[in-house]
């Protein structure tokens, strides 16, 4: 197996996902071979590369691609972009005391207090702010929207 090269791309900002698609269909017109993109969404303004192919190569097919602005000099290692490929839980970040407002289900809109979070299972425990008695209302992860990290007696 040909050794394997990664090169950062920097694209226009909010275009990382058409960049990739774009570099996909350059790919599909040249014989110039690339394995995978990513466009990791914690990586904004950027699109990453795996190729057998040398940064020469990366560079003429980046000119044929819309919203891609340059490859970055020199490569980029897979332990630098290996933490990119594992998915993260989507309960990363919420921890108790959390202020969180709710995005979907019969409470949406309504603004809480995270109370438990498990991870396992990828939910939150959670009261609402306006509610006369606090009721416990478990929900998942990507349900809500973290509005305040800071705990509630910070204010």
């Amino acid at each position: 197996m040909p050794e394997l090269h990664y090169f950062a791309v920097k694209t226009t900002s909010k275009q990382e996902r058409t960049v990739a698609d774009n570099i996909r269909k350059a790919v599909e017109q040249s014989d110039i071979k690339v394995l995978s993109v990513i466009a990791p969404k914690e990586l904004q303004g950027y699109v990453l590369i795996e190729t057998p192919e040398e940064y020469a190569r990366m560079e003429q097919l980046i000119e044929r691609v819309p919203h891609a602005r340059a490859v970055v000099q020199g490569e980029t290692s897979f332990a630098e972009i290996q933490h990119f490929l594992v998915p993260k839980p989507v309960v990363s970040g919420i921890n108790e005391g959390t202020i969180v407002e709710l995005i979907a289900g019969p409470f949406k809109g309504e603004k809480a207090v995270v109370k438990r979070v498990d991870s396992a299972k990828e939910e939150i425990t959670v009261e609402l702010y306006e509610s006369v008695v606090p009721i416990p209302i478990t929900v998942r992860g990507d349900n809500v929207r973290v509005i305040d990290n800071r705990e509630p007696d910070d204010y």
